[in-house]
């Protein structure tokens, strides 16, 4: 008797050959979802951890013994099983198992939280140890695995090298200031001879590779200390950034491009179950969403015409909650999303921002007013993807760094301009974020294992 893990049935079942396979015996092992009996046949959904989809366990009083015990075995219970393996293609499921012997691994009392019953988000989130069971987290979990393991194949198959930047870092990225400070003791400063922070990107350390390896990304979990309690802002992140040597914001624009449509065909082709699931029981319009945007042309639209349209959205009656749209602002999500759902109705990119609301590093372009930065936005979203061409030129880029006060300690970074620099660019995905867009679900604290938002830390 060999011992089964169900994604194997499950891929003999998807087998045209697999009529040699029917009534062996299998031993399988795994946790009860729901058992129910009509008296003299049980039944039992199985899951053992390797598909999304659960395997019918039928266990009939005539062929097992204690059928009365079996029928009293809890849902979240472990069990082993041994049975025959039965095909019944004219049934819900494509196979069974008919049950021999069933025993308990693993018991579990009548306050187990996940009773067959809907429980809010919320709720779960609240027993995030075990909430991993539950459909909606299962196939969660199932999709995050699957892309990251596109992203690690889109990067390898074209020629970038991983790299691991530091998590301990003594610069924040783009200046904002909202860090997570170490400390070593009583004072971080004698540990490490200056003050210390997690990092918020691993951008700038990345770059340096990219000045040696020519394509290069990080995909790592960074920090911000924002007190903020929106859907889609989290204090623990991961995030995706790649850098490439030797070109411009146009070339940053197709790889992005390139990058998230094989990452969006990846999961719907590896997770064809998980994803019909968010599409039936979260977003009913999710499918057909992606599959626009891998069958779509990414627009490209100037910041200064984004503004104009917002300011004829204004004029024409639509209700922001920030109306007061001028040159120079920073656009807000409810921008974001107006433009990518109702004027271009699919995936744009916004470029050329204004310098001053851009990080320090983005080049400065010809006309001294914008820097070479896009930003991704997408419907239900809005911004997906940031990036931008970087500032190659030493002197320009000593000089901001002059005015901010951001040249000691960052001494480092200019050295690659002085040393054999060359024209780059690079961009950040949010992982957690593209989770999001891809599952459709609508808060970050639903696609990380353990979130970390201001307020409380549970585990």
């Amino acid at each position: 008797m060999d011992k089964f893990l169900a994604r194997e049935l499950f891929a003999i079942v998807y087998d045209k050959k697999n009529s040699g396979f029917n009534n062996i015996e299998v031993y399988l092992e795994g946790w009860i979802k729901t058992n129910r009996n009509n008296g003299s046949i049980g039944f039992i959904e199985f899951n053992d951890g390797t598909t999304f989809k659960n395997i019918q366990i039928v266990y009939d009083k005539t062929k097992v013994k204690d059928f009365d015990k079996l029928s009293k075995l809890a849902t979240g219970e472990a069990i082993s099983v041994i049975g025959n393996f039965v095909l019944t293609p004219n049934a819900k499921q494509p196979f069974e198992i008919a049950a021999k012997e069933i025993k308990s691994i693993g018991t579990c009392p009548e306050d187990y939280p996940l009773q067959k019953k809907r429980h809010s988000f919320e709720f779960l989130r609240d027993i995030a140890h075990i909430r991993p069971r539950a459909n909606t987290f299962n196939a969660v979990n199932r999709v995050r695995n699957a892309l990251a393991m596109a992203i690690h194949t889109y990067f390898q198959d074209n020629g970038f090298m991983w790299v691991h930047t530091p998590i301990i870092t003594s610069n924040d990225a783009e200046g904002a200031g909202e860090t997570f400070n170490v400390t070593v003791g009583k004072d971080a400063s004698k540990f490490f001879g200056k003050p210390v922070c997690l990092t918020v990107s691993g951008q700038l350390h990345v770059e340096t590779f990219a000045m040696a390896f020519r394509n290069v990304y990080t995909f790592g979990p960074t920090f911000r200390a924002e007190e903020s309690h929106t859907t889609t802002h989290a204090s623990e992140f991961w995030m995706v950034e790649p850098e490439i040597a030797f070109a411009d914001l146009n070339d940053d624009m197709k790889v992005i491009e390139a990058s998230l449509k094989f990452c969006i065909d990846y999961v719907i082709k590896h997770c064809p179950d998980e994803m019909n699931f968010f599409n039936t029981m979260i977003d009913k319009t999710l499918l057909t969403r992606l599959n626009h945007v891998l069958n779509s042309e990414f627009k490209r639209l100037d910041y200064t015409d984004a503004i104009k349209l917002l300011e004829k959205a204004v004029a024409d009656g639509y209700k922001f909650e920030n109306k007061n749209i001028k040159w120079g602002m920073d656009l807000q999500t409810e921008h974001e999303r107006y433009i990518t759902e109702h004027v271009v109705k699919g995936p744009v990119f916004i470029i050329n921002y204004p310098k001053d609301i851009k990080a320090f590093y983005m080049r400065l372009n010809d006309d001294g007013k914008t820097v070479a930065a896009c930003d991704l936005l997408v419907p239900q979203i809005g911004e997906l993807v940031g990036g931008s061409q970087r500032e190659e030129r030493y002197d320009i880029l000593k000089e901001k760094m002059d005015k901010l006060g951001n040249t000691k300690g960052l001494e480092w970074y200019l050295d690659l301009r002085k040393y054999g620099g060359c024209p780059h660019a690079g961009f950040g995905i949010g992982f957690d974020r593209l989770l999001m867009y891809v599952t459709g679900m609508a808060n970050i604290r639903d696609m990380q294992p353990f979130p970390r938002t201001p307020g409380s830390i549970k585990y």
